[in-house]
């Protein structure tokens, strides 16, 4: 391998020799990123980055139960150290309360092959496009910023129960904005891939050019409660908080939007009346993700000790009726539920939606059509209310169409309540939250026309 480290698969077989009777895993990330960069109607940066990320989890077998000890490093590294390290954390830890039987499997024949290299060529339906997108820019009073961004994590996992497992998991995304030569006017266009073949920088480009010619009229209006119809883009902003609150340990403790009164979850409710389905799958044809658990950390619901355990699909919510939450192999022993792990996927269909984006344009009387939110936080989990701005494309939609562009909005909406309010639904798309894109581009959503959403203030971002 360049740079003289030690190949990934060996440096994994290492970590394990010697390993205590409580067992150890190891886990090695080797990331490769091609990136390019535009502002101004011209390329400024590109370029290619690798890196190697090394986890070590020792588990410290007592008499009354187990600890785990993990100890990380990046680059060249020396094992031993992170060994030691390990093992000084499991022997100082206390008890584990997510300890389970680490998980047996086998060896990948793959196990030990180079890890797999993005490159700059890869973005060429980006490269290639660029300079006639900025022509026409340049003669249309445009300007044009943004980046395309790919990358390929290669993960290595190897235990002393036999696992040697390894997964390829490429992924990248192209954003664009436009702004008018004044700057009065902004729209936004991204997409999120997996191997950049499926990039149609045209369509991306339309998507921009068709917002401006919008927000040539403007409009001002109140804060106040709108029927809106959100893009797919959108909805994965609001859908992505959906699955990272739906922790079942946290809805078990209270507080949560998926607690049920006097304790308890709500698994079994009825959220909404359209029989949505939200689901996640590792095999999903569209946004496939890792197939087996992989984690450097112990969470609510996330363990160690799941380590290389397979992920199955999910279906969190189905005809409208939430039915998992997630849940560790121990927290499910503990809760009676299936054993629900992160599965880094997420997809809301509503069977036999077909229409478009335009389609549930033309049946608004009177709504906005909000493009892309951004800044987005939680200010109460017990309903999952988020707050955050609009950006880059709020218009007006009177008798079906596009009238002009509207001022931006502070907004409080709940993912839970989106779905209770949506009055109709399109086909569903690969889609990318612009605000989460940097960690989560693997998403399918449909748009929805929903009923007041919550604009609750004026803002003055432009």
């Amino acid at each position: 391998m360049s740079g003289g480290l030690l190949p990934a698969g060996e440096l994994a077989e290492r970590a394990l020799e010697g390993a205590p009777a409580g067992g150890r895993i190891a886990i090695v990330e080797e990331l490769s990123e091609a990136e390019l960069r535009y502002a101004n109607n011209t390329v400024t940066t590109n370029g290619t980055r690798q890196s190697r990320a090394v986890t070590v989890i020792s588990f410290d077998a007592r008499p009354d139960g187990v600890a785990a000890g993990v100890a990380t490093g990046s680059g060249a590294l020396d094992v031993a150290d992170l060994v030691a390290a390990a093992e000084a954390a499991a022997a100082s830890s206390p008890l584990a309360e997510d300890a389970s039987p680490l998980v047996a499997g086998g060896a990948s024949p793959d196990f030990h092959d180079e890890p797999e290299r993005t490159r700059l060529q890869l973005l060429a339906p980006v490269i290639g496009g660029l300079p006639e997108l900025f022509g026409r820019a340049e003669a249309d009073g445009r300007v044009v910023a943004g980046f395309a961004h790919h990358r390929v994590r290669t993960t290595y996992l190897a235990s002393t129960t036999g696992i040697r497992a390894r997964h390829v998991d490429p992924g990248g995304r192209v954003e664009l904005v436009g702004r008018s030569a004044d700057g009065t006017r902004s729209a936004w266009a991204g997409a999120g891939t997996n191997l950049f073949d499926d990039i149609d920088l045209a369509a991306l480009e339309q998507r921009l050019v068709r917002g401006l010619d919008w927000a040539r009229r403007r409009v001002e209006l109140p804060a106040g409660r709108y029927e809106t119809v959100l893009p797919g883009d959108a909805v994965a902003d609001l859908m992505t908080m959906f699955e990272a609150h739906a922790s079942g340990k946290q809805a078990e403790e209270g507080g949560s939007v998926f607690s049920a009164p006097g304790g308890g979850t709500r698994i079994g409710d009825r959220l909404c009346e359209l029989p949505f389905a939200l689901r996640s799958d590792p095999a999903d044809p569209v946004v496939p993700t890792m197939p087996f658990v992989a984690t450097a950390a112990s969470q609510a619901d996330i363990s160690v000790f799941d380590n290389g355990a397979p992920v199955p699909p999910v279906g969190w919510v189905s005809g409208g009726v939430l039915e998992r939450l997630r849940y560790h192999r121990a927290g499910a022993r503990r809760s009676g539920q299936a054993f629900t792990p992160d599965v880094g996927n997420l997809v809301l269909e509503l069977p036999g939606a077909d229409g478009g984006l335009d389609d549930l344009i033309g049946r608004t009387e009177r709504g906005l059509l909000v493009t892309c939110l951004w800044y987005i936080r939680t200010v109460d989990p017990a309903t999952l209310l988020l707050t955050g701005l609009t950006r880059d494309g709020v218009y007006l939609v009177e008798g079906g169409e596009v009238v002009g562009a509207v001022n931006n909005f502070r907004f409080n909406e709940s993912p839970v309540d989106l779905l209770a309010k949506a009055s109709e639904a399109g086909r569903t798309e690969r889609a990318l939250s612009r605000e989460w894109s940097e960690w989560y581009t693997r998403t399918r959503m449909p748009p929805l026309r929903v009923a007041e959403f919550n604009m609750s203030s004026v803002s003055p971002a432009t």
